[in-house]
């Protein structure tokens, strides 16, 4: 019986033209639909590379926003509760025993041990805010708490990231894009900067080893990274004193599951906040952006669905004697009904493939190539960003399938209202 079905379908596909034994001969059938069907297959293509893009470039913006806010900082920050002012904060030892607990936890892909300094660094003619992020060099023992620097190493534009030597603290620094052009700085310069403790200051002069630019102004305004020993030095503290853990987790979308499971396993005089309770306003925003995804797809779907849905009709009306001869013949409704929808699946599927095609060859284009630009200062970052993930195309491509279909239903009924005797007296 399929096929039969399927036999039947294509030659319900509209043509211009009909081969005969004697070559070829033009016919009136299908005239109709045969350009509703194009349009049709047109318009779902078209919806499909509308949604596909629209997607990969609104994740693509949300995961590189995201993971630039998390490159500054962690996923997760384990403190004290003693605070004092903004960026002192009461110290925490290295080898307590939730470093080890944390990093058993599943999930937690890294800790790393850092502290802040906030200073003031002073041209000849300048004077600018800053914060001294203090890091550990990065090292391939677990549970070391060496820094991940990964981050700005992407982002480095000039110099080098800072080396560490084990006898005294680095007077390097690593300084942003933003900060070197304010204050007229250059790889290889010596940085002034005064430190508050207490009533008095202390000074130290830096050598600017790199520069790095995020595109991330709120970030990129105001954080320097340096040797966490000098972070220690310029507080009077231990070597195994710091202000907090800065934990890595494997995937973001597990973070809330992650940060209930560690949160338990802290002491009493710890304190965990993630890097979303740290950034609300950023990641609410973020969150919002996926409103926009839902309505570009809802109206996609629409468009889709409205030019399906009329070219299912056109060629249901314009095949109603074919219909009545069927049922005169023994087919049954269910039959009959299945024979137009393998045509209409027909028809979204080539609209389906087209359509992934064309948006994957766009979205390839601009992931490897960069040829969207974006303003920087407005957008936090140079060019558009694309998630190129496959799981959207199937995702896209599965939703749009199961809505035509649902939606095809409809004109696919009116098939049960067609008499064969009034049809085929008609004709």
């Amino acid at each position: 019986m399929i096929r039969f079905e399927r036999f039947i379908a294509k030659r319900f596909l509209p043509r211009g033209r009909n081969r005969t034994s004697g070559g070829i001969s033009y016919s009136r059938n299908g005239a109709m639909s045969a350009p509703l069907v194009k349009i049709a297959t047109c318009s779902i293509a078209l919806g499909v590379v509308v949604m596909v893009v629209s997607i990969c470039v609104l994740r693509g913006f949300q995961g590189e926003i995201r993971r630039k806010a998390v490159g500054f900082g962690a996923h997760m920050v384990v403190t004290n509760y003693a605070m004092g002012n903004t960026y002192e904060v009461t110290p925490i030892l290295t080898d307590r025993p939730e470093v080890q607990r944390i990093l058993g936890t599943k999930g937690v892909k890294h800790l790393q041990f850092v502290a802040s300094k906030g200073g003031m660094v002073k041209t000849e003619d300048q004077i600018h805010g800053i914060i001294l992020k203090g890091v550990c060099p990065e090292a391939g023992v677990p549970g070391s708490g060496g820094y991940d620097s990964s981050f700005f190493a992407e982002c480095l534009v000039e110099g080098r990231l800072v080396q560490f030597p084990d006898s005294v603290p680095s007077n390097e620094v690593l300084v942003s894009q933003t900060v070197a052009n304010k204050l007229r700085l250059k790889v290889g310069d010596k940085m002034r900067t005064y430190f508050w403790q207490g009533d008095n200051y202390r000074a130290r002069a830096f050598t600017v080893c790199g520069i790095y630019n995020t595109d991330l102004t709120d970030f990129d305004e105001h954080f320097v990274v340096g040797d966490l020993r000098q972070v220690q030095n310029l507080n009077g503290w231990d070597s195994n004193q710091v202000a907090g853990y800065e934990v890595m987790v494997e995937d973001f979308s597990r973070l809330d599951e992650v940060s209930a499971a560690v949160l338990p396993l802290l002491g009493y005089d710890l304190n965990m906040t993630t890097i979303v309770e740290q950034y609300p306003a950023l990641f609410s925003w973020l969150e919002l952006l996926d409103s926009n995804i839902f309505l570009i797809i809802a109206i996609m779907l629409l468009v889709g669905v409205v030019s399906v849905v009329s070219a299912l009709l056109i060629i249901i009306f314009e095949k109603t004697s074919t219909i009545g001869v069927l049922k005169a013949l023994g087919a049954t409704n269910g039959s009959i009904r299945r024979i137009f929808l393998i045509k209409a699946v027909d028809m979204v599927v080539v609209g389906i493939a087209i359509g992934c095609a064309v948006a994957w060859l766009l979205c390839w284009i601009q992931h490897r190539f960069a040829l969207v630009q974006l303003d920087s200062e407005s957008y936090s970052m140079s060019s558009v960003p694309i998630d190129l993930n496959g799981w959207i195309f199937f995702a896209v491509s599965a939703g749009t399938l199961a809505v035509c279909m649902a939606a095809m239903l409809l004109p696919a009924a009116y098939i049960s209202n067609v008499e064969p005797a009034k049809t085929i007296k008609f004709d």
